[in-house]
């Protein structure tokens, strides 16, 4: 079994280790074209609203009922090129010209193969941070960040698949 898995792939009495997935191996497509090249993407997130009641007479604990899901914005980072693709997105909807778009956020293997990827829904960009140019420091790339507000994020059952297990 090792030889076909690999020694790291193994432990004692024939469990199959699972090691994490790095965050460096993603891409980021939006509208429908993989705009990778993002040193970072943040923001990830959601958070169910609670509506608290206490209970009259019982004062042990207080109830807490679901209202709605929120979503933070997502930010993302990338070395500025000759291509303008997310600041003409950006442009545009400061002009007021909203521009919805879905997107995926797709995280790759050691073999740069998908294992797991979030959909993310009718986001457009509302905020954008250029580079901060320092004339002493002569190795950094110039980066410009972009936020996304957005509708939702969800992650596909076939996303869970990839990577073979089922919860």
């Amino acid at each position: 079994m090792a030889n076909k898995l690999g020694w790291k792939a193994v432990l004692g009495g024939g469990i199959i280790r699972s090691d994490p997935y790095l965050t460096y191996n993603f891409l980021v497509e939006i509208g429908g074209l993989v705009t990778g090249g993002f040193t970072e993407v943040s923001g990830l997130g959601s958070e169910i609203e609670l509506e608290s009641y206490a209970e009259g007479g019982v004062n042990g604990f207080t109830h807490y009922f679901p209202k709605r899901t929120k979503y933070s914005n997502l930010v993302l980072s990338h070395g500025i090129t000759d291509i303008d693709t997310l600041w003409l997105w950006y442009q545009a909807a400061a002009a007021g010209k909203v521009q919805l778009k879905n997107g995926t956020i797709i995280l790759l293997d050691q073999q740069q193969l998908p294992v797991m990827w979030w959909n993310f829904k009718n986001a457009y960009p509302v905020k954008w941070s250029g580079p901060q140019f320092n004339a002493n420091n002569t190795s950094q790339v110039a980066i410009e960040r972009v936020e996304l507000v957005h509708q939702g994020i969800d992650k596909p059952f076939f996303s869970l698949g990839l990577r073979g297990s089922y919860v």
